[in-house]
C-alpha cells in the first residue's frame, strides 16, 4: 500500500478490532476523536462497553485454548513478532502522523522516538522469547524438578494517552512473546495508533483473536476488562488514582494479578559540584518540557543547591524560548499540544494554584496558540517552591517545573523522599561517593547519575511506593505474563 506522508492523506478507521475483524460497538455508539493540534474531528471511534469486552475476551480465550498462538514454537512466534516490528517501521510516517494528530506531540518525536521505540520493543521481545531458558532445581538425586514458564492466559491491557504506541508495546510485546492472548484498551484520548498496530499485527501473522483492541471510556470499557472473570492478568499504566481502582477490581473479581505503572513526581538534584552545569540545565529543561511535560517520569521537582541556584536559573530561563509551543506537524517544533482541553485546563489550574500558594512564576504560565483552536500551554517555571505546596506534591502532567533549593545532602534526600511517589530521580555531582550514596538513599525505581532519562529496553522501568507494582521492559517483564510451574519427578532407583 501507499503510506500517507501528509495529514490530509490519512484516513482513520475508528472501529474496534475483535477476533481479527474491525467492528463498531454493539450498542452502535461512538465518541468523537478530536485532534488537540487544531480542534478538528479526526473520526468517530467505537464506544465499546461490557458486551464488547465480553466478545473480545471470549475471542482471546478461544485463541488461547486452541493454542493457535501459544502452541507455536517460540521460534515461530519470534518470526511473526519480528515481521510485526518491521511493519511498524514500514508504516512509520503514517503512524507518526496519526500519533501527532491524535495526541499532539511533535511529529519528529512521534517518528524518531515513539515509532522506533515501539518497533524496537516488539522486536526485542520477539528475539528474546527463544532465548529464555527454563530451569532444573538442584534437588537430591532421587528427584528431577523442572521449573517452567507458562503463559498466564488472557491478558487485559489498559494504556494511557501520553505515549500510546510505546506504552502499548511495553505490555503487549512480552505478553504476546510469552504466548498469551491480549485485549488492549487504549485511552479514549488517543486510540488511533493502537488500532493500526493491531491491523499490522494481523498482517504480520498474529492469528485472529490473539490481539484484540477495544476502544471506549474508562468506566464503560476499562472497568469491565479489569473486573472480567475470564481475564487472568490486568496490566495498567496511568494515574495512581485509577491504578488503585484497578487493584480493587482485580481483587473483587477473580483475584487476577494486577500490574500497575503509575504516577511520579521525580526529584532532580543538582549539587554545587555538578560536573557539567550546562548539561544539567539542558537535561532539567529538556526533560520536563519533552512531550509537553506529559510524562510520568518527568523531573518535575528540581532541587538546586543554594550556591549555584541563581546561575542555574539564569541558564534555564535562557533556554525556555526554544520550547515555545509550535505546530506539531512542523519538523522544527519541539513542544506541541496538550492532549485535550480537559488536560490543558487542569495544567492551567495547577499553575494558578502555584501562584496562589506563593511560588514565584519565572516563565510561562498561560495558554498559547489560542487562535489555532488547539490546546497549548507555555513552558512554565516556578521558583521559591516549597515541598509542601500542591505543585510540588501532585502530578501535573504538563510543562511545569517546580524549583526548590537546598543546603546540605541530608536535607535534600529528606525532601526528595517526602512524596507518595517513587518512580525516578536524578543526582548531579562530581563526587561519585556522594552521588552513589544519595542514589542509594533515594526511594525510586530508577536513579540517574549526571544525566536524565537515558534509557534502554534491557533495563526495567517502574517505581516504588504509589508509583506502581511490577516492572515494564527487560527480561523482568516476562515475570508479569507467565506462571511458574514446577514438575516434580521422583526417581526411585538412582544409579
Amino acid at each position: 500500500m501507499t503510506i500517507p506522508t501528509t495529514a490530509s492523506e490519512l484516513q482513520f478507521d475508528g472501529r474496534a478490532l475483535i477476533n481479527g475483524e474491525r467492528v463498531w460497538a454493539q450498542s452502535g455508539q461512538a465518541f468523537d476523536c478530536i485532534s488537540p493540534v487544531d480542534g478538528r474531528l479526526l473520526t468517530p471511534v467505537a464506544r465499546c462497553a461490557e458486551a464488547d469486552i465480553n466478545q473480545a475476551v471470549a475471542a482471546a480465550r478461544a485463541a488461547f485454548e486452541d493454542k493457535r498462538w501459544c502452541g507455536l514454537a517460540p521460534a515461530q512466534r519470534k518470526r511473526i513478532m519480528v515481521r510485526f516490528a518491521d511493519l511498524l517501521l514500514a508504516h512509520a510516517d503514517e503512524l507518526a502522523l496519526t500519533e501527532t494528530l491524535d495526541m499532539g506531540k511533535p511529529v519528529k518525536h512521534a517518528r524518531n522516538v515513539d515509532v522506533n521505540s515501539a518497533a524496537n520493543c516488539i522486536r526485542w521481545y520477539g528475539e528474546a522469547v527463544d532465548k529464555v531458558y527454563d530451569e532444573i532445581a538442584p534437588t537430591a538425586s532421587t528427584a528431577l524438578a523442572l521449573i517452567q514458564r507458562e503463559p498466564v492466559g488472557v491478558v487485559g491491557v489498559i494504556v494511557p494517552w501520553n505515549y500510546p504506541m510505546i506504552m502499548a508495546s511495553w505490555k503487549i510485546a512480552p505478553a504476546l512473546a510469552a504466548g498469551n492472548s491480549v485485549v488492549l484498551k487504549p485511552s479514549e484520548k488517543s486510540p488511533l495508533t493502537a488500532l493500526r498496530m493491531a491491523d499490522l499485527a494481523l498482517e504480520a501473522g498474529v492469528p485472529p483473536g490473539v490481539f484484540n483492541v477495544v476502544t471506549g471510556l474508562g468506566p464503560e470499557a476499562g472497568s469491565p476488562l479489569a473486573l472480567h472473570m475470564d481475564v487472568d492478568c490486568i496490566a495498567f499504566t496511568g494515574s495512581t488514582r485509577v491504578g488503585k481502582q484497578i487493584h480493587v477490581m482485580a481483587g473483587q473479581s477473580n483475584l487476577k494479578r494486577a500490574w500497575t505503572e503509575l504516577g511520579g513526581k521525580s526529584p532532580n538534584i543538582v549539587f554545587a559540584d555538578c560536573p557539567d552545569l550546562d548539561r544539567a540545565v539542558e537535561a532539567a529543561v529538556g526533560s520536563i518540557f519533552f512531550n509537553q511535560g506529559e510524562s510520568c517520569n518527568a523531573p518535575s521537582r528540581l532541587f538546586v543547591q543554594d550556591s549555584i541556584k541563581a546561575q542555574f536559573l539564569a541558564k534555564a530561563l535562557a533556554l525556555v524560548p526554544a520550547y515555545a509551543p509550535g505546530n506539531p506537524l512542523d519538523q522544527a517544533t519541539v513542544m506541541g499540544a496538550i492532549v485535550d482541553k480537559t488536560q490543558m485546563d487542569t495544567v492551567l489550574r495547577y499553575i494558578e494554584r502555584g501562584q496562589k500558594d506563593g511560588a514565584a512564576l519565572l516563565a510561562g504560565g498561560e495558554q498559547a496558540r489560542r487562535e489555532t483552536g488547539g490546546f497549548y500551554v507555555q513552558p512554565t517555571i516556578f521558583d521559591g517552591v516549597k515541598n509542601h505546596m500542591t505543585i510540588a506534591r501532585e502530578e501535573i502532567f504538563g510543562p511545569v517545573l517546580s524549583v526548590l533549593s537546598f543546603t546540605d545532602t541530608a536535607d535534600v534526600v529528606r525532601q526528595a523522599n517526602d512524596s507518595v511517589y517513587g518512580l525516578q530521580a536524578a543526582v548531579w555531582s562530581r563526587d561519585i561517593n556522594k552521588a552513589l550514596g544519595v542514589a542509594r538513599a533515594l526511594r525510586a525505581g530508577t536513579v540517574h547519575v549526571n544525566q536524565y532519562d537515558e534509557d534502554d529496553i534491557t533495563v526495567p522501568f517502574g517505581g516504588f511506593k504509589q508509583s506502581g507494582v511490577g516492572r515494564d521492559k527487560s527480561l523482568h517483564a516476562f515475570d508479569k505474563y507467565t506462571e511458574t510451574k514446577t514438575t516434580w519427578i521422583r526417581i526411585d532407583s538412582p544409579i
